[in-house]
């Protein structure tokens, strides 16, 4: 990624500009230490300042991370997305996990991607200005600091759950970068959480409207897996056949969110964090879309009435496949039932030891569940149950079907390929589970009325779709804010 002029960095460093911060790592070669440009620290003079881009190209370039600003709490910025998908894609995999302790990691990775491990380099130093394995290793460093610094688990949790290969290398790790042994960063002061619970803070570049994100997960909210009450959003979760809940809040005077995660297995920490993130669209440059957007007249008024209003993903993208297909030519309300309906009969029972409130008490049936079921249970209609069945079905011969391709419109016309889904459900998947920003369900009744009523055109999805070409490539947050608008949800 580029960074601005070398001068505007300083100034921004100077001022301690919160608006750079996730975008730039500034390295001071007087101390060999790496801050973001909030840091309290004492401003460095300009000759001894050197830029970066990502965390991971300053650790490369030989500088540890500062105790004092915390670049693991750096909110997370990602500009370069609409670049390289490739990338995104690469990260996304990477941050669940995907290069630890693998001896071909990248050429494994680079494969799943389609493409060469030196391709794959390439791109990385293009626009991240480090390879992969240093990416990989400063997520590793970065989580496990994070951890050490915010909750009270055991070393050798914390090692496993970063990643490490062995206790042994994260001691070395540490030794090596901090001067110090990693038990020696933890503050004595670090809360004490429940047994069996992680308590993360994950950061967010403001504004960031909280309750039109709940609103919006209230209204879809499945009974047994997700519940939003008192300001927090709570569901069950599954990764890797094992289960267990989260419990997320929102603390707007730091600018973050704060996770609680009840789970049996520490190594799979990162992909949990990875999926929350997704999930409530933490990664948005909300700046630059709600300015993008702003620009026009009839989303003008909207952005103004809801500054900070994200994309809201999806923990699982077969699940929203399947809530998705519910919800054809039905309201929100009916695939709220019948998705309530399907988890009673197919969902797993996740252990109360595991269970952050007392309401949840099912995870949502995975697409082997599905496909294998005799009888669903479900009243519906026969065009609909055969769907189901074949995205269950398409889900199990294609892992990475919820992936993003090179486009919105490849992503599209993959999901088209299978029986019972249409242009909407495809779009509607694209933006809520492969989390493409340029999706747009334009058939949608919600957004056509919404814009209808707005500008006084005929409410057509060809009108729509003309009308949308200028919120590229961000519609999915101008129908994210049609939909907000609008009295009744997407159908």
């Amino acid at each position: 990624m580029e960074l601005p002029d070398l001068r505007v960095c300083y100034r921004a460093l100077q001022s301690r500009d919160s608006r750079f911060d996730g975008l730039m790592f500034v390295g001071v070669t007087s101390t060999g230490i790496y801050c973001r440009p909030v840091c309290p620290a004492r401003t460095p003079k300009l000759e001894n300042c050197k830029f970066f881009g990502s965390a991971a190209a300053a650790q490369d370039a030989g500088f540890r991370p500062c105790l004092r600003c915390r670049p693991e709490t750096a909110p997370d910025f990602a500009s370069w997305r609409g670049t390289s998908n490739t990338v995104s894609r690469a990260l996304a995999l990477i941050a669940e996990g995907a290069l630890d302790g693998e001896r071909d990691g990248v050429e494994k990775l680079a494969e799943r991607l389609g493409l060469g491990g030196r391709q794959l380099r390439r791109l990385f130093l293009q626009h991240l200005g480090a390879s992969p394995i240093s990416v990989a290793q400063t997520r590793r460093v970065l989580f496990a600091k994070q951890l050490i610094h915010e909750t009270r688990l055991p070393m050798t949790e914390i090692a496993m759950a970063a990643g490490f290969s062995s206790l042994r290398r994260f001691n070395e790790t540490f030794l090596k970068l901090f001067l110090r042994p990693p038990s020696a960063l933890r503050r004595k002061s670090t809360a004490r959480s429940a047994e069996k619970e992680v308590i993360l803070r994950l950061r967010y570049r403001p504004p960031y409207d909280w309750n039109c994100m709940l609103d919006f997960l209230r209204a879809r909210a499945i009974a047994g897996v997700e519940i939003v009450q008192d300001g927090r959003y709570l569901r069950t979760v599954e990764v890797d056949g094992k289960m267990g809940s989260i419990e997320v809040s929102h603390l707007p005077e730091r600018q973050s969110l704060a996770v609680s995660i009840r789970f049996p297995d520490v190594r799979l920490l990162p992909a949990i964090v990875a999926r929350v993130r997704r999930l409530f669209d933490l990664g948005a440059d909300i700046e630059t879309i709600d300015s993008h957007l702003s620009s026009d007249p009839v989303l003008a008024p909207l952005v103004a009435k809801r500054p900070g209003l994200r994309a809201p993903g999806g923990w699982d993208g077969f699940e929203i496949a399947v809530r998705a297909v519910l919800g054809q030519q039905i309201s929100v309300v009916g695939a709220r039932r019948l998705a309530g309906q399907l988890v009673a009969l197919h969902g797993r029972v996740v252990p109360k030891p595991f269970l952050v409130h007392p309401n949840l008490s099912h995870v949502f049936p995975t697409a082997q569940q599905i496909a294998s079921a005799d009888h669903l249970g479900l009243a519906m209609p026969g065009a609909r149950l055969t769907a189901l069945k074949a995205i269950s079905e398409a889900a199990l011969a294609d892992p990475n079907l919820f992936r993003a391709l090179s486009s919105v419109q490849e992503a599209v016309t993959r999901l088209r390929a299978i029986q019972g889904i249409g242009e909407w459900t495809a779009q509607y998947i694209a933006l809520r589970a492969i989390r493409e920003t340029d999706a747009f369900p334009a058939t949608d009744l919600g957004l056509l009325r919404s814009v209808a009523s707005m500008d006084g055109k005929k409410g057509t999805s060809a009108n729509l779709l003309s009308r949308a070409e200028s919120w590229r490539p961000w519609r999915a947050y101008a129908a994210q804010h049609l939909w907000a608008a609008e009295s009744s949800a997407p159908r």
